[in-house]
C-alpha cells in the first residue's frame, strides 16, 4: 500500500495486520481520488473508520488543508500517526481515538467538512448510525460530499431516510462507493 499522488507520492504506508481491516487497493483509491480531485485542494477531510489512514493521507498528499482521522483501535491509531510522520503530513492532521458517532459529537460546532469518507465494517449497521449523527450535525452541509464504502451487495435504499441523496455510485468487484449529499 502506498500514496498514489501528490507531495507524498509513492511513499509506502504501514498497514495493521489482524484487526479485520480492509486496506483500499491502489486501483480503487486512484479511481476514488480521480472523482474527488476537483474538491481536494484546500479542503477539510474527515476520514471515519480510518484504519491505516491511507485515504486521509492521500487527501493530504493531494492538497487537502486538513484531515481528521477517526479510529477506535489503539494499534490502528498508532499506525496512522506513524504513517503521518513518515509522509511528513502530521502538521495538517488530527487523530481521534474514538468511535465515529462519538467523534461527530466531539467535533460538534466545528465548520463543515468538504469531504467525509467512511469505510465502516460491512453489514453491522454502523453507517446508519453515522448518517443519523451527521444529519443533525454542523459537520455536513449542502456542499459536503459524503462517501460511503459498502460491500457491493449491501442494501443502501435507506440513505434518503437519513437526509442524504446519492448523486453517484461507483461499483467495483466486491465493494462500491456511494457519493452522497444532503438532500
Amino acid at each position: 500500500m502506498r500514496v498514489i499522488a501528490g507531495t507524498a507520492r509513492s511513499l509506502p504506508l504501514k498497514c495493521i495486520e489482524g484487526l479485520h481491516t480492509r486496506p483500499t487497493t491502489d486501483r480503487i483509491k486512484e479511481t476514488l481520488f480521480n472523482i474527488l480531485q476537483p474538491k481536494i485542494p484546500g479542503c477539510r477531510f474527515l476520514d471515519l473508520f480510518a484504519g491505516s489512514g491511507a485515504i486521509g493521507i492521500e487527501a493530504l498528499s493531494r492538497g487537502a488543508a486538513e484531515a481528521v482521522f477517526v479510529e477506535n483501535q489503539q494499534r490502528a491509531c498508532g499506525c496512522i500517526r506513524e504513517n503521518l510522520a513518515f509522509t511528513k503530513l502530521a502538521d495538517r492532521a488530527r487523530v481521534l481515538k474514538t468511535d465515529a458517532v462519538s467523534a461527530i459529537c466531539q467535533l460538534r460546532g466545528e465548520a463543515a467538512f468538504d469531504i467525509i469518507f467512511m469505510d465502516p465494517p460491512y453489514d453491522q449497521g454502523l453507517e446508519q448510525q453515522v448518517l443519523a449523527a451527521l444529519r443533525d450535525s454542523s459537520l455536513a452541509d449542502e456542499h459536503t460530499a459524503v462517501i460511503l464504502e459498502t460491500s457491493k451487495n449491501s442494501d443502501t435504499d435507506w440513505v434518503e431516510d437519513y437526509g442524504f441523496t446519492p448523486y453517484q455510485i461507483k461499483n467495483y468487484k466486491t465493494n462500491r462507493h456511494l457519493f452522497l449529499e444532503r438532500g
